[in-house]
């Protein structure tokens, strides 16, 4: 069933993407009736103001669906599933194209040639402005200014089109000759030609997009896409040979020669004493940098500023007849494709920006159900399921082993004949540690619910320790002035400050994570049960004295209930603040649980698999605090309404 709604996965999800846009609208429209009918003595402020609106909860939730079909690129591929191939071609040739691009202050601000010069100049002024301050002699000093002077005439030289080398202009007329014959295969309808069988087999036989990750399918598979593939291949090679050329030519090649020759008889003075020394270090490190900038310039890679316009203008026009037949993907790309791009490299496309790392909702759907799979699980380990589990394990678990020690008697010995006869300790020794036969029961068991059971456990032993302790901070001056320092002295610290140490004394079992768990409710339900015991009304209270009611029934009848509201909206913070502390505490040290699954797919990189964990997160956190909501409407029903 899956694999038949993967295989259709884009008509559904075109479906569905409608359907979410007509549901926000009609709930949108729906709830602004309701305000316009609304009885007029609901005024703001009235709690009951706040009650219902199902509508707007569904507008919630299809503009957040809205949002992650859109901004992941899942729209575009149920709606343009070939896009991507062909938006990948044309990344293709840019990709082939930008080692010419980069020459020209097309997507830069400076000729290369520019910012070169200007890197080259600089660092002969800061060389220059460094042999004062180097323990040169005379005649080192005049041969350093010579050598400085020669780089800047050597500059000169690559700028002047005077000394421009005629076979170097006939190779970048060539260049700029290829680039113009590239724009009119671009124009010609015809070009490249019937793609060759081996084409078309790679594009018959390749995954579609999504079906593999988030790559791109990298073989044209359209008229287009194979137009562009082709100017790909044709502008890789006149890249290629652009590349290779030089501005190099006779007189500067000569002014080269001259400059080595110089350098190699700079020689630093070498003195004896220890300052000196140092010195002559910093000269040879001097004469190290001279030879780096000489290398640098004799690179040829500075051109006269006017003497590839031919080929700028050539790739200008190619841009532009590149737009032009990119037709509709432009806009494609610019509305459904928003938040990055598809780029090419060398052997791959791939999508960039937020379709890359937001994964789209059906892959997700796909990857969650495939990991929910009892037999798939996540790394041998299921998400939530059950196995058979012996009763003995159970009770094993349940009943202490110091309980035996109170069994009277002494434990039986062997017999001579190598026989064993028991009696009632052994028997309960047995049943204590669970080393019996017993059947078995399905018990749950994965991922998920083993998180849920270090959560539920770190919660109750914090909500019993705390809300107690709490009470009494509130009622009693012993008891705040006591325990008011401790707690508050390790509340502010992070929890993720407190897990490696916990972790160290506890190991990476259950104890340390559930101990964790309990440091975090705990505080917060001390802080909870507190504020609200001081906040009870003092006039309930002193009703109640008056009454003849004792300190315990003021205390079960009075004052717990008026704490209640805060205990109880402690209990919902802490669930959210122990889901946070526990995906880290199994990402810290773990082999199951919901932070282990995360932060082994973050080492990998595994994208729809961290989403899979966030959304699972999300899920168990809003019914959790649905539950909480309940237990708040039933517990305490007269709150905002006194």
């Amino acid at each position: 069933m899956l694999d038949l709604m993967f295989e259709y996965r884009g008509v559904l999800v075109a479906v569905f993407f409608i359907a979410l846009i007509v549901s926000a609208i009609a709930a949108t429209l729906y709830g602004r009736r309701v305000i316009r009918t609304e009885k007029t003595d609901a005024v703001f402020g009235n709690p009951s103001r706040a009650l219902g609106g199902w509508y707007w909860v569904i507008t919630g939730v299809c503009f957040i669906l809205i949002v992650w079909f859109y901004f992941s690129w899942d729209t575009a591929r149920a709606f343009f599933p070939k896009s991507a191939n062909e938006l990948c071609q044309i990344a293709k040739l840019d990709y082939a194209t930008n080692p010419v691009r980069s020459v020209f202050p097309l997507d830069n601000h400076y000729l290369k040639s520019t910012t070169l010069l200007n890197r080259e100049k600089n660092q002969l002024n800061g060389l220059s402005a460094q042999i004062e301050h180097l323990d040169f002699s005379p005649a080192q000093q005049r041969a350093v200014q010579t050598i400085i002077a020669l780089m800047e005439q050597a500059l000169q030289t690559l700028t002047s089109t005077q000394y421009f080398d005629p076979e170097t202009n006939s190779a970048l007329a060539a260049i700029q000759t290829r680039i113009n014959q590239l724009t009119e295969n671009l124009r010609d309808e015809n070009y490249p030609g019937t793609p060759t069988p081996q084409q078309q087999e790679q594009a018959r036989t390749q995954a579609r997009w999504g079906d593999s990750g988030n790559e791109i399918p990298l073989y044209p598979a359209s008229p287009r896409g194979y137009k562009f593939d082709a100017a790909a291949k044709e502008m890789s090679a006149i890249a290629k040979d652009f590349r290779r050329i030089r501005n190099k030519n006779r007189h500067f090649l000569a002014q080269v020669d001259t400059l080595k020759t110089q350098i190699d008889n700079l020689t630093p003075a070498s003195t004896a004493n220890t300052a000196a020394a140092v010195l002559t270090e910093a000269q040879d490190e001097f004469v190290t940098n001279l030879s780096r900038l000489l290398s640098r310039i004799d690179d040829g890679q500075i051109f006269p500023p006017n003497v590839m316009d031919g080929v700028e203008s050539a790739l200008v026009a190619l841009n532009k007849e590149q737009h032009h037949q990119q037709g509709g993907l432009r806009f494609i790309d610019t509305w459904l494709m928003p938040g990055g791009k598809i780029s090419a490299g060398a052997s791959a496309c791939s999508e960039q920006g937020s379709g890359r790392w937001l994964p789209k909702p059906s892959d997700t759907l796909r990857t969650l159900a495939r990991i929910s799979d009892p037999d798939v699980g996540y790394k041998g380990f299921p998400l939530l399921w059950y196995k058979q589990k012996p009763v003995a394990e159970i009770i094993d678990f349940i009943i202490p082993d110091f309980l035996i020690s109170f069994i009277p008697g002494k434990y039986p010995r062997h017999n001579d004949d190598a026989s064993l006869t028991g009696n009632f300790k052994s028997q309960f020794h047995n049943v204590a540690t669970g080393n019996f036969d017993s059947f078995t029961i399905p018990v749950p068991a994965g991922h998920i619910w083993d998180s849920l059971l270090r959560v539920l456990a770190g919660l109750f032993f914090g909500i019993l320790f705390g809300v107690p302790l709490g009470l009494f901070m509130g009622l009693s001056r012993f008891s705040k002035g006591f325990f008011d320092p401790l707690i508050e002295l390790y509340r502010p610290v992070p929890p993720l400050a407190w897990a490696p140490l916990i972790l160290t004394i506890f190991g990476i079992q259950d104890d340390g994570k559930i101990f964790l768990l309990f440091m975090v409710a705990f505080a917060i339900m001390v802080i909870s049960a507190r504020t609200g015991a001081t906040g009870t009304q003092l006039s309930k209270i002193h009703a109640a004295h008056s009454l003849g009611a004792t300190n315990r029934q003021i205390l079960r009848r009075v004052i717990l209930p008026n704490s209640l509201p805060e205990i109880l909206t402690g209990i919902r913070i802490a669930i959210g603040v122990c889901w946070g502390t526990l995906v880290a505490a199994e990402m810290l040290a773990g082999t199951t649980g919901i932070g282990f699954v995360e932060n082994v797919a973050r080492k990998q990189s595994d994208y729809e698999i961290i989403w899979t964990t966030i959304i699972i997160l999300g899920l168990l956190g809003l019914i959790f605090d649905l539950v909480m909501r309940w237990v708040i409407a039933k517990v305490i029903p007269w709150r905002g309404k006194g």
